[in-house]
């Protein structure tokens, strides 16, 4: 009698998930599972044993306490996607950084991990499975790892609305991303990975919108723009804004590098690339 209401019961959790899918919800809350629940007949006092048998058989995934993604065992649901899973894990969220210089064809490198900008969560909780790897803040959460990179809610902008498969993501566009390359290239790889991207997308790139991002987020960024586009062969005129932003001290081009390297006094930048130390 035990078995037959298990399975019972399992049937009824099936139901829901296709229930879900037939309503195009892919990614759900214990509180939406809830309120679904009653259409298919499971009671409330099942539902967090429903859950834990739909995750155990393989319907669905757990990508943190209280939020699930469908798998593609449900009938007619395609597998989610990461920057889906990314837009749910947290609010606000866009993908950014090395993802987003991926996305946008600025590099040929496949990032190993999803990175994401966002102006909430320090450290996201745990869930079955998910585990912090590295030395950073990575999340294993639906079979990939997200980088959460937090900013200012002011600093938050340059964002777009792109489809990906079947769901609608935000993403940073690629000048906010070539900028946030600048400003933290440990997460895009390196910053010879930055400056690869510049050249990739020069012919194209809107001046004005990449100059207003600089100025948007510090004079460091600002003044280690302008070197670079100057290096690129920019007219002067295009740069009289990023020459006038103030900056006490020289910066160097590259953050994460050793302070070392030739001063350039027009853009107060110390050039600390290898190939340029010590000239």
């Amino acid at each position: 009698m035990n078995d037959m209401k298990k399975q019972k019961r399992s049937a009824v959790g099936i139901d829901l998930v296709r229930h879900l899918a037939g309503q195009g919800i892919r990614i759900f809350t214990t509180m939406q599972a809830r309120e679904f629940a009653p259409q298919v007949g499971l009671k409330d006092g099942y539902l967090v044993e429903a859950l834990h048998h739909l995750w155990r058989d393989g319907w669905v995934v757990q990508l943190r306490r209280g939020l699930y993604a469908l798998t593609a065992a449900v009938p007619g649901v395609a597998p989610v996607h990461e920057f889906e899973i990314a837009m749910a894990l947290v609010q606000p969220a866009a993908v950014s950084h090395w993802s987003a210089m991926h996305f946008h064809g600025l590099t040929q490198q496949v990032p190993r991990r999803v990175h994401v900008l966002t102006t909430g969560v320090a450290s996201m909780p745990r869930v079955r499975g998910a585990r912090s790897t590295d030395r950073d803040d990575g999340y294993a959460a639906g079979g990939a790892v997200f980088t959460f990179v937090r900013v200012d809610p002011e600093r938050y902008f340059g964002t777009q609305q792109v489809w990906i498969g079947e769901a609608r993501v935000t993403v940073t566009d690629a000048e906010r991303t070539l900028i946030d390359g600048l400003s933290k290239p440990q997460h895009c790889g390196d910053i010879s990975e930055v400056l690869q991207a510049f050249e990739v997308r020069l012919a194209d790139l809107d001046l004005d919108r990449i100059i207003e991002y600089a100025t948007r987020l510090d004079g460091a960024t600002a003044k280690r723009l302008g070197w670079v586009l100057e290096q690129l062969g920019v007219a002067s005129p295009h740069l009289e804004r990023l020459l006038r932003v103030p900056v006490r001290g020289y910066r160097t081009l590259d953050p994460t590098g050793e302070r070392q390297g030739p001063c350039d006094r027009r853009w107060m930048i110390q050039v600390n690339l290898p190939g340029r130390i010590g000239t």
